[in-house]
């Protein structure tokens, strides 16, 4: 298995692609600016699901504005959704959460599908191409099933789409392929099938939710020398102040629990004079198995900000009123933070 280097600090493009805001393209490509300027080589996390393709579109445009070179960049992306022609006031793929697209997306995980989206991506870049790719959201694919014999045929089109993937990495059209998944148990399930370079957990492992038999896998992925890139540890932004929580609009009243886990964080956090998405990020990276975070942002001003703090060092005490306050889950080693 091929040996793939990642930095610590991914850059998430969902912003690049209007998750939750439009962003015009001067904000767009002075964030990729300083993403470039902050890392050497910057690597970019992806996906055709950001915006049906505007993600994609908006950093190929940006980079050659900008003359960076292929060979500057490091762009993953994740397969399974393709730009469709828009024909709904609003997209279907994942509603309320993208803002002003153009195009429509759906999903296309098989053998034929993820070539499609492997080309569609690279045509969306430009200049540019993917050198990491994997299967986007193989959970949701699954959660979709009828029944049990259609989960069975889907989880075949999810092989089948990893047998193109691997025949791309052979042709050496890229380095390495991996998975983005919101449910780490599908991520489990197909690391017994498939033998990846990485997998991308998403909204799972963070300093609110961190359960158990996660951490075990993680551990096993550590022992094979499999890669975790951390993904979402704000937990779809809830944790540093948003409404939404795993993309879910809370409320107040019947999330209320979640609501006072969040005040109680902000007032220990406060405490130890600690911004609460530093905090977020020191758990989700010094987690079992992990070896980059990955983190996006609307504001070119918080690049060089998100990559410092992934050298950032907490004071273990913090973490161990955490835990006394029950916080963070009483069997968690805090030996890693």
């Amino acid at each position: 298995m091929q040996k793939i280097s990642l930095p610590k600090v991914i850059f998430g493009t969902s912003g690049l692609g209007n998750l939750y805001v439009a962003l015009s393209e001067e904000v767009k490509c002075a964030i990729v600016a300083e993403s470039v300027r902050c890392s050497e080589p910057a690597m970019f996390d992806s996906a055709g699901k950001y915006g049906a393709g505007l993600a994609l579109e908006s950093l190929g445009r940006s980079l050659t504005q900008l003359n960076v070179k292929p060979s500057e960049v490091l762009i993953s992306n994740k397969l399974g959704w393709l730009r469709t022609e828009l024909k709904t006031p609003e997209p279907t793929f994942e509603p309320g959460v993208w803002r002003n697209l153009k195009y429509d997306a759906v999903q296309r995980i098989s053998y034929d599908g993820i070539l499609e989206c492997y080309e569609q991506g690279n045509e969306l870049l430009g200049d540019y191409r993917a050198e990491l790719v994997s299967v986007h959201d193989p959970d949701e694919y699954l959660a979709a099933a009828k029944d049990e014999q259609d989960r069975t045929r889907r989880y075949q089109d999810i092989l089948e789409a990893y047998r193109a993937l691997d025949e791309l990495k052979k042709d050496g059209k890229v380095k390495g392929i991996g998975v983005g998944s919101k449910d780490w148990r599908v991520i489990k399930k197909i690391t017994q099938d498939v033998k990846l370079d990485w997998v991308m957990i998403a909204n799972s492992m963070t300093i609110h939710s961190h359960p158990r038999e996660l951490v075990a896998f993680m551990q096993e992925l550590e022992r094979l020398e499999i890669p975790i890139i951390n993904s979402a540890v704000f937990n779809g932004g809830f944790l540093t102040g948003a409404d939404y929580y795993n993309y879910r609009l809370t409320d107040p009243i019947t999330d209320k629990g979640l609501y006072h886990w969040r005040d109680e964080l902000y007032l220990l956090c406060a405490n130890y004079k600690i911004k609460p998405a530093d905090a977020c990020v020191a758990f989700g990276l010094n987690a079992p198995g992990v070896k980059s975070i990955a983190l996006s942002t609307t504001n070119a001003g918080r690049v060089a900000q998100n990559v410092a703090v992934a050298s950032l060092k907490i004071p273990m005490q913090f973490w161990m009123e955490m835990k006394e306050r029950g916080l963070i889950d009483e069997a968690y080693d805090l030996a890693s933070l």
